[in-house]
């Protein structure tokens, strides 16, 4: 990536003085905030252009890869039915379109299919589409679904009658996530946001009424708390949910009756998080009272109170409980050992309770598509770094497991030619940090080339999971590997607790531990390793670009959160309030030396950085688009290196890049592309290399 002969925009200066806790810091390219001025565009168009000019020489690469892409994938695809009454629902895909259909058809009966929904027809020519939420009434006669076509997530609610086809509800706009029937399929519950896109607020809506009509039935007032609505599966309950990133508060509302007045079952307080299911006479309740990694109670329906809470699954420190899905007659409570996924099944009919086996020892399952209350068997997904997603079965009474879809990877590809392995490496103050690895030995040559990734936040856990666009690095001789590092949920809520807050560095200090253990057991070549990550994992990546500027040929940094400090002192972003007990309120003095310590934007050096391609969103609500455009302005200012430094902005969407899934293929060939570039392997597929190591 050799562009020495070449300039890239140069984004101009402009005097701005941040002054906060007695520190004044200049701040040239605050300007880039001004979404209206024009010289913001045209700052990001050019740097857009310059990306295209300083890629041209991967054009054929791009194509190559692209091509391969959609090759292994099944264009014309349908979803396992999932029943759910007399109908059985699902989605479909169709070659050449760039969005699912949603169809139906009487269980067991293929010929009465119906479209639900073509996305294709509602995308129409537009730049951006996302589908919200998409809901079928209890009658199954009317359809509610909730469309972007900016990329800012924020919604418009449409109701078809699906008799007739004819639009009875266009009304309603400004919508968040969220959108549940009551059992009389004429009364919708959605969620609409504050000025800082904070959902905040529940409505109760009649289908073909004035919004001006609507009725606010839930309010939350405190800026941390963000609110969400669902449903029970046994239909009895509606559920609204008002949670900050460390405590929880949920309300129920009898279905039958949505006039009704709100039940709160547990009221909040400051570091408790629960869950709630219905089952027949009693909510279960998941909760981290008392249990820092979450234990499962149970309560009467007819006094749910905090003092009926008696216990069914106990906490073990370590073994995350993440998830309890209820049914008439048993319960499937997924928890996280070791990182691994495992689901047990408590089978209230017999008595009895067992794990469901799974094939692999490295792994990733959850809960499927299960809409139905009253049945004896549980749908669940199953993937491994070399086994596609798959759809399962199992029948609680003879525990007899059925495969009843595996994703179909075309283009004459032979899984077996892959393989997966777990490492772990060791953090600087002795912590075991698990890596998920996958390599063709056939086609690598050792030391290797090699791609980690990592996120570490939120207590979200990269899954250890399978991609077939990923193909085209392994057929390339590139080792892909996941740091499964601090500040993730892998391996409990302690795990998380170490990489937050005052902790945070520990995830950074985890991410080049792992890079390092790469390259001492001999996997990686230290020459030739690239790090990528997106939003909270741009901002690992920020940090890596700083604090190990020598440790790797390039970096992927995708819509990065990387203008920590200046994000978090800004209450009117959206996000920000809700976001301090994540990352802490730099309006404490302490806290803001914290941040200040690590924040990309802040600690940027004269140094030999890596090459860097950026990405961003114009119209991203969770990560704006001027802090990697900042970033990359103020990194060209200080390197002193004569490597690329890429921006890329999508002026179109938001967080999560093109909507299309053609779209989407395009720009993974686009950044797998440059990868290849970075790790100098930029050239057509070569003939398979033998290897003795596998």
């Amino acid at each position: 990536m050799d562009l020495e002969d070449q300039s890239p925009p140069i984004a101009p200066r402009h005097n701005y003085t941040r002054s906060v806790h007695g520190h004044s810091t200049e701040d040239p390219w605050f300007w880039l905030r001004h979404r209206d001025d024009p010289a913001v565009l045209e700052y990001l168009r050019a740097e857009n252009e310059w990306t295209d000019q300083s890629t041209e020489h991967l054009k054929d690469l791009q194509d190559e890869i692209f091509a391969e892409i959609k090759s292994r994938i099944k264009e014309d695809d349908q979803s396992v039915p999932v029943p759910k009454g007399v109908w059985e629902y699902g989605v479909r895909t169709g070659e050449g379109l760039q969005y699912p259909i949603h169809v139906r058809q009487l269980q067991g009966k293929p010929a009465t299919e119906e479209v639900l929904l073509d996305e294709n027809q509602l995308a129409a020519d537009s730049d951006y589409f996302a589908l919200g939420d998409l809901s079928v009434s209890p009658d199954h006669r009317l359809l509610a679904y909730t469309v972007d076509h900016q990329g800012n997530e924020e919604y418009e609610l449409t109701v078809l009658d699906l008799e007739t086809r004819e639009a009875l509800d266009t009304g309603v706009s400004g919508l968040s996530y969220g959108l549940v029937w009551a059992n009389d399929s004429q009364t919708l519950f959605m969620v609409l946001t504050d000025d800082a896109r904070r959902p905040d607020r529940v409505i109760r809506h009649q289908v073909g009424s004035d919004p001006k009509l609507d009725v606010t039935v839930f309010t939350e007032n405190d800026e941390r708390f963000w609110v969400g609505i669902g449903a029970t599966r046994s239909e009895q309950f509606i559920v609204i949910g008002s949670e900050s990133k460390m405590s929880s508060e949920y309300w129920l509302l009898d279905a039958d009756h949505p006039k009704n007045e709100l039940s709160l079952v547990e009221e909040r307080r400051e570091g408790h998080e629960y869950r709630i299911s219905h089952q027949g006479q009693r909510l279960l309740i998941l909760t981290n009272d008392n249990s820092v990694d979450f234990r499962l109670m149970e309560a009467p329906l007819h006094d749910w109170s905090y003092a009926n809470w008696q216990e069914l699954v106990p906490h073990r420190e370590g073994i995350r409980i993440e998830d309890v899905d209820a049914f008439e007659t048993f319960t499937v409570v997924t928890e996280r050992r070791e990182g691994i996924p495992v689901m047990r099944v408590l089978d209230h009919y017999t008595g009895s309770d067992f794990e469901i086996e799974m094939a692999e020892p490295v792994f990733e399952a959850a809960p499927g598509a299960n809409a139905e209350y009253s049945t004896r068997t549980f749908r669940y997904g199953y993937t491994s770094m070399v086994t596609p997603p798959s759809t399962y079965e199992i029948d609680i009474d003879t525990r007899q497991q059925v495969l009843l879809k595996q994703q179909a990877v075309l283009g004459n590809t032979d899984l077996s030619m892959y393989r997966s392995q777990r490492s772990w490496a060791t953090s600087s103050d002795g912590t075991k940090v698990p890596i998920s690895l996958v390599w063709r030995p056939t086609a690598v040559s050792w030391p290797a080339p090699t791609l980690l990734y990592g996120y570490g936040a939120y207590e979200i856990g990269i899954p250890a999971s399978f991609s077939s666009a990923r193909l085209s690095l392994l057929d390339r001789g590139v080792i892909f590997a996941i740091a499964h590092i601090r500040g993730g949920g892998e391996l409990g809520r302690n795990w998380y607790e170490q990489g937050r807050l005052e902790h945070k560095q520990n995830t950074f200090t985890d991410f080049g531990s792992c890079r390092d253990h790469l390259v001492n057991e001999g996997w990686a070549d230290p020459d030739r390793i690239t790090a990528r990550g997106g939003s909270a994992g741009g901002l690992l990546m920020g940090v890596m670009v700083n604090q190990r500027p020598d440790a790797f040929a390039g970096v992927i940094a995708e819509v990065p959160f990387v203008d920590v400090v200046n994000t978090m002192l800004d209450p009117t972003i959206p996000l920000t309030v809700t976001e301090y007990e994540e990352w802490g309120n730099p309006n404490d003095s302490s806290t803001f030396e914290t941040i200040a310590a690590y924040a990309p934007y802040e600690n940027i050096e004269g140094t030999d950085h890596p090459a860097l391609l950026v990405t961003a969103g114009l119209n991203d609500p969770r990560v704006q688009y001027w802090e990697p455009a900042k970033w990359v302005a103020k990194l060209r200012a200080e390197t002193t290196s004569t490597h690329p430094i890429l921006l890329r902005t999508e002026i179109d969407s938001g967080h999560g890049g093109p909507s299309g899934r053609y779209d989407a293929w395009r720009e993974e060939a686009f950044i797998s592309s440059i990868i290849l570039d970075m790790l100098d392997l930029a050239s057509p597929l070569s003939p398979r290399r033998d290897s003795s190591q596998d």
